[in-house]
């Protein structure tokens, strides 16, 4: 890979998820021995799969309707279902800094551009929703209509639990959330697979909170995240990520997108996995969304204003 690739990204509004164009954006993106790829060996299995709808129903019932509708759409390749409870998929582990401030969500995702699916959604499912889709239907980072915004980052340890991949529960708690309060108290009931940071943002508050299969929700001192869960970082993991690094600078600058495009905050290291993708700068309040490279235009995206088309982007420095 470059050391500066291109990435393109797409923009699609998917609506309900019945009419095909969320199904055939999916076929157009992933092959369907990717997809099944995606699921853990018990995920493949009978028991399985009964054991991650269970887990659905019993922790996202409002999304019930949903997942069938998308289902309905890849009917002919196997797993589908399974697949999109995203409770019975590998895990995986991204880099990202992000922080929340004066009602606005400012995030940096860093991993390898190859494995990104690139597409940016809008959706009404339950209720109008934009956001940096992965995961079939899952969300990296995204904001709905009631002025809540969340992203997350990974947590930096490797350990592993039954749950739900952290996208798919960023797309619930926007769909059925107004406030971060209303997010946090949900947050607590729900089980997720790996540790992960999640920041919230809605008019009046911004936080932090750590979460994994190990420990219980735990807000963090500021609205700022990296790649650790508490201090002080092991020494290899700070050669690995930088982590410590990221989170020191982005405290020091806020809210500001032109620190997120420069070092230490944009990483270059796409040829290692671990590069910046993208930039997002969510102002939930005015439902609004710009995404931001060093050497391109930036993309400004809101529910008022979303077009469909396709762009690519290189995205490394100039």
């Amino acid at each position: 890979m470059a050391n500066t690739p291109d990435k393109t990204f797409r923009t699609v509004d998917v609506g309900s998820g019945d009419d095909g164009r969320w199904a055939g954006l999916i076929r157009a993106t992933y092959p369907p021995e990717a997809l099944a790829g995606w699921l853990t060996e018990e995920g493949r299995t009978d028991e399985g799969a009964r054991a991650a709808r269970r887990l659905f129903e019993t922790h996202l019932p409002e999304l019930v309707p949903a997942l069938e509708r998308l289902r309905a759409g890849l009917a002919d390749i196997p797993h589908t279902g399974t697949l999109l409870t995203l409770a019975a998929v590998r895990p995986f582990y991204a880099g990202c800094t992000q922080i929340g401030a004066g009602g606005e969500l400012l995030r940096n995702y860093d991993f390898d551009p190859d494995q990104v699916e690139g597409s940016i959604v809008r959706s009404h499912l339950l209720r109008p929703v934009i956001g940096t889709q992965e995961g079939g239907w899952g969300l990296l980072d995204g904001m709905n209509d009631a002025g809540l915004a969340i992203s997350l980052t990974f947590g930096g340890r490797k350990v592993h639990g039954p749950g739900f991949a952290v996208v798919i529960v960023i797309r619930y708690l926007l769909e059925t959330c107004t406030t971060v309060d209303e997010a946090l108290a949900r947050l607590r009931t729900l089980p997720i697979t790996v540790p992960q940071n999640l920041t919230l943002v809605d008019p009046h508050r911004a936080v932090t909170v750590h979460l994994g299969p190990d420990i219980p929700l735990t807000e963090a001192p500021d609205a700022c995240a990296a790649n650790h869960q508490s201090e002080p970082v092991p020494p290899e993991q700070e050669r690995e990520t930088r982590t410590g690094e990221r989170l020191a600078a982005v405290r020091a600058a806020g809210p500001d997108v032109a620190a997120m495009l420069r070092p230490p905050l944009h990483h270059g290291g796409y040829d290692r996995g671990f590069g910046t993708v993208y930039t997002a700068h969510y102002r939930p309040a005015e439902g609004a969304v710009t995404y931001h490279w060093p050497a391109a235009d930036s993309w400004s995206l809101s529910f008022g204003a979303f077009t469909e088309e396709t762009r690519t982007v290189r995205l490394g420095a100039a």
